[in-house]
């Protein structure tokens, strides 16, 4: 039975292949479980990792939660259907606590493997919804959870020729929505080089070229 109350059933026959990762940008998880279990919201997720590490279950994994919004990812909307939602008990500016960070490598493997998800359809709610959201934001340890084979992050060091077109054509391979430049760019940034400032770089072009060529693999 579902805690929250904010949800439906999925949509055209649609079943989970992707994760999204959400911050509640809430002051405290308590606050964060009247959120996303009021129906005036309308707003939910299927997990909610507190700082401690426990996971508390919002709804259940075959229904529909309310949690991503417009967007869209590999050229297909209605995400909310497509998906597994897990918030984060985070304000959006501190680091995230190591037990939530135990929590959330302790709760991915059973969702993936229940799916058969990929590690590249762990993603977070800015690249879905680039302009519009930024988390699990800059503080997020994408690369750790790669390690862990939960994710994708980048092997390779070396810069490629500035492509500007080869750049987006790789990085809308790889999932990216057809967004403008400077958000696209800011998307990936906050994916794969948070903190890197400036235009578009030859840096940029080689991750992009190869996280599109691995998810091609």
């Amino acid at each position: 039975m579902s805690l929250s109350p904010n949800f439906g059933p999925r949509r055209d026959g649609l079943r989970p292949e992707l994760v999204v990762i959400h911050y509640t940008a809430m002051p405290d998880c308590e606050v964060a479980i009247r959120a996303l279990c009021d129906p005036a919201r309308e707003v939910s997720a299927h997990y909610l990792i507190r700082r401690d590490g426990q996971v508390v279950a919002l709804v259940e994994e075959g229904a529909r939660a309310w949690h991503a919004g417009a967007g869209e990812w590999r050229g297909r909307g209605d995400v909310n259907s497509r998906s597994i939602g897990i918030e984060l008990d985070n304000d959006g500016a501190s680091p995230f606590a190591a037990p939530m960070m135990d929590g959330l490598e302790g709760l991915l493997p059973g969702v993936l493997a229940r799916w058969s998800i990929r590690p590249e359809g762990v993603i977070g709610h800015s690249c879905m919804a680039p302009g519009r959201k930024i988390d699990p934001g800059p503080r997020f340890d994408w690369e750790r959870l790669a390690r862990g084979g939960l994710a994708l992050w980048p092997e390779g060091r070396a810069a490629s020729p500035l492509d500007p077109a080869r750049f987006r054509a790789d990085a809308l391979a790889y999932g990216f929505p057809d967004v403008e430049e400077a958000l696209l760019l800011a998307a990936f940034r906050l994916r794969f080089r948070h903190g890197r400032k400036g235009p578009l770089d030859g840096r940029d072009c080689a991750i992009m070229a190869e996280m599109a060529a691995r998810i091609g693999a």
